[in-house]
């Protein structure tokens, strides 16, 4: 059996893909994005997902996130079943345990660094203090500490994806699920946001499932993943 599993202890478990299928289907013509996916993430753990262009690895990751439905299967995150979610709870879900990174750095345009990074814990209640000192703290530790107050437009393509993971991390969310998140980055910068991704799992002890292209980063994961056919085979 090529699917991936693992039998870590089930209140370890991060992400959980069971059977996972996504189809497509338009008139008489029907897509098999997804056909069987499985495999379990455990905390802290680090994963990369890597395969042809076209494969549906952003399909695979926003299934995964919550963010689109799958035909068949089971997803659970952090110990919930997507599927048996109203869409206000799955979005709680989201806030609580997910964070997302995507190639293009997505940050508000009208808000201050200081601001975007608080959005996630302003959404989930926090107080507009405590969010504001602990978005702060954060974006120090990715060497923002000087751009607090630029807006994205005021910061190069690095600043503005190292704020990204920053508001990402700020809830520190189980697990990050990030869509090329160096992909808009020359080799520099790509090599410091590794880096720091890297340094925050060792620390806060989040997971990441990483979708990319990039050799060097999907080496230094805990696991390579291979999306193929509509299956996930370990490498």
């Amino acid at each position: 059996m090529n699917n991936t599993q693992q039998s870590p202890a089930s209140g370890d478990v991060v992400l959980r893909a069971t059977g996972v299928a996504k189809v497509y289907q338009e008139g008489d013509l029907r897509t098999d994005v997804l056909t069987n996916v499985n495999f379990e993430l455990r905390r802290g753990q680090t994963m990369s997902i890597v395969g042809a262009s076209g494969s549906g690895k952003s399909t695979l990751l926003h299934i995964i996130g919550g963010l689109d439905t799958l035909t068949a299967g089971r997803v659970e995150v952090d110990g919930h079943v997507l599927s048996d979610l109203s869409d206000a709870e799955r979005g709680r879900v989201r806030n609580r345990s997910l964070g997302f990174i995507y190639q293009f750095h997505h940050l508000l345009p009208e808000f201050t660094a200081l601001e975007n990074v608080c959005m996630p814990l302003l959404i989930r209640g926090t107080a507009i203090a405590q969010a504001e000192r602990e978005a702060r703290e954060l974006l120090e530790r990715v060497g923002l500490g000087s751009r607090l107050r630029h807006r994205p437009a005021e910061m190069s393509g690095g600043e503005r994806q190292r704020c990204a993971v920053a508001r990402a991390l700020v809830t520190k969310p189980a697990c990050v699920l990030g869509d090329e998140p160096t992909g808009n980055l020359d080799e520099t910068n790509a090599a410091h946001v590794y880096e720091m991704m890297l340094e925050l799992n060792r620390e806060i002890g989040t997971s990441f499932v990483l979708v990319t292209h990039d050799s060097r980063l999907a080496a230094r994961m805990d696991r390579t993943l291979e999306l193929h056919a509509g299956e996930l085979i370990e490498r």
